[in-house]
């Protein structure tokens, strides 16, 4: 892995298209409004945009249901939209990164059709088909993650086909050969067009037992980590995936400058798996660990970064992610002081940050009535609408995410008169404000986008504090995740430091390194001489 690769150095910032920014004035967000809002994303200091799906879809699953791999969805624009996004981006220095999903299809794509229509169609086995049980039910006791049995029947041909999520997103046969093939010749056709990488969904699900044995009961305990804590050997992390992993890499390979990061909800003894022998697998797999630990604070980052640290194959370049489409935001998990902080942690810890739009602002998840609730996995008892709520562009009405006679696909949440790109431009305290200081920072400190990084024993639990080192270039990043205010001495780093930023944005020059006065739920930034 070359040492200044942009995956590595850089920014990622993951758009939601359905809710960033609406061009037509149909109430839902599209490439065309992406496009429009290129220079914003460019001045926060972005390296690369990660598209959530944006291809032809039924949407059961808003995207995540495919219909058609090559092509755009109406709801988004066209092809030609893309490739004028693709343009755009690239001459402002922004890379594009899209969403492979690869677990299903739609039980609408032309595969799926072929397959279901007979027992003896050549597609038949690119998808997961059973016998009934016995007794006439179910194959076996699979669980889906929108709820209920992962087995549909089909009675037409009297199977049942596998969906590990939605009924209308029936699972791909990865043991099939020809699947493999397809896929990787759809990987190419973005390669060709132009796209930098793509974000592999639901990576670690690929594989399934090929005796559809019974998962276990879940136990009564779950563990920190992933979704909820307990593995499903009947479809979770097969070895076999790696071989995929493996192909997936060999594809990217044939092109320059590609990265591929994988969704993976596994351990960490198990995830970083997934970088492959001599890190010839995924680029990035992705480190949930911010964002499913049980209990937000110093002591358990403290925990995790030292765990992910030593469970890292040596070579392998780590990332962090603090939220994303799936997960509650961290303003409504740390609250508006504390999700000042957690921004800092991100940017500043060793490795890629990965940034969820809107967080720059503090956004928080949105109040969504069961009138409005669109997410098919509510069935399952959490919906994910609230972390996917528009935009705040301006204090106007919809908060300037599209016309002001659209009805938009999700309500923007009330926060939006105060919480907004508009008002928070001007303001040099803002949250928008911090993330651009920060990633300033971080672009012109080689400490903190390609240094090394050692935590520091100050003996108290609510402080995480630990410095980033590049040759010379020194930074001190001290984290108070607590509610009380306290002097503390950092000579055992430093005789002199210079504040490069505080959360409150509101400290400058030098400071006494001895005696140094942290207000609570505050973040420091020193650079050390």
């Amino acid at each position: 892995m070359a040492e200044g690769a942009w995956w590595k150095t850089g920014v990622i910032y993951q758009i939601y298209p359905r809710s960033f920014s609406d061009a037509n004035g149909d109430g839902v967000g599209d490439l065309r409004g992406i496009i429009n809002r290129l220079d914003y994303i460019a001045a926060l200091g972005i390296d690369a945009i990660w598209l959530s799906p944006i291809y032809p879809s039924p949407m059961a699953d808003f995207g995540y249901d495919v219909s058609n791999y090559v092509d755009i969805d109406p709801v988004f624009g066209t092809l030609e939209d893309f490739d004028e996004l693709l343009s755009q981006a690239h001459q402002r220095d922004i890379r594009i990164i899209i969403d492979l999903v690869l677990n299903h299809t739609s039980d609408e794509h032309p595969w799926f059709l072929e397959s279901r229509s007979s027992r003896s169609n050549p597609k038949r086995d690119w998808f997961l088909w059973r016998d009934p049980a016995p007794d006439g039910g179910v194959p076996n006791n699979w669980t889906a993650f929108f709820g209920g049995s992962t087995w549909e029947l089909d009675e037409g041909t009297g199977q049942f086909y596998l969906h590990l999520c939605h009924r209308k997103q029936p699972d791909l046969n990865w043991r099939n050969p020809e699947v493999r093939a397809a896929i990787y010749d759809v990987m190419r056709f973005w390669f060709d067009r132009g796209v930098d990488g793509f974000r592999i969904d639901a990576l670690w699900l690929l594989i399934k037992d090929e005796d559809f044995a019974n998962n276990p009961e879940p136990p009564s305990q779950h563990g920190e980590g992933f979704i909820d804590g307990y593995l499903r050997p009947g479809f979770e992390d097969h070895p076999e995936v790696q071989d995929i992993v493996s192909a997936m890499r060999m594809a990217a390979d044939e092109y320059q400058e590609r990265v591929l990061i994988g969704e993976i909800y596994l351990p960490l003894n198990r995830l970083v798996r997934y970088y492959g022998e001599d890190l010839a697998g995924i680029h990035l797999p992705f480190n949930f660990g911010l964002v499913t630990m049980a209990e937000w604070g110093a002591s358990s980052i403290r925990r995790l970064v030292a765990a992910y640290e030593a469970a890292l194959p040596e070579g392998a370049w780590p990332n962090w992610v603090l939220g994303n489409h799936d997960q509650p935001r961290i303003a409504s998990r740390a609250g508006e002081a504390g999700s000042r902080v957690a921004q800092m942690l991100l940017l500043t810890l060793q490795g890629t940050p990965v940034c969820y739009f809107g967080d720059e602002l503090g956004m928080r998840d949105g109040v969504i009535s069961d009138e409005r609730t669109v997410d098919p996995q509510a069935a399952a008892g959490r919906s994910r609408d609230g972390a996917r709520t528009p935009m705040h562009w301006s204090p106007g009405p919809h908060a300037g995410f599209t016309t002001p006679d659209a009805v938009p696909w999700l309500p923007v949440d009330s926060s939006y008169r105060n919480i907004n790109v508009e008002v928070q431009d001007v303001d040099p305290r803002s949250h928008l404000s911090l993330f651009r200081r920060l990633l300033r920072l971080r672009r012109d400190h080689p400490a903190l986008h390609l240094g090394s990084q050692k935590v520091v024993d100050v003996g108290r639990d609510e402080l995480l504090v630990f410095v980033r080192q590049r040759s010379e270039d020194r930074v001190l990043v001290i984290l108070n995740f607590g509610g009380t205010a306290f002097d503390i001495d950092f000579l055992q780093v430093s005789e002199k430091a210079r504040v490069l930023c505080s959360t409150l944005m509101d400290r400058h020059g030098d400071v006494d390194i001895g005696s140094l006065q942290l207000r609570s739920n505050e973040g420091l930034l020193l650079v050390l001489y």
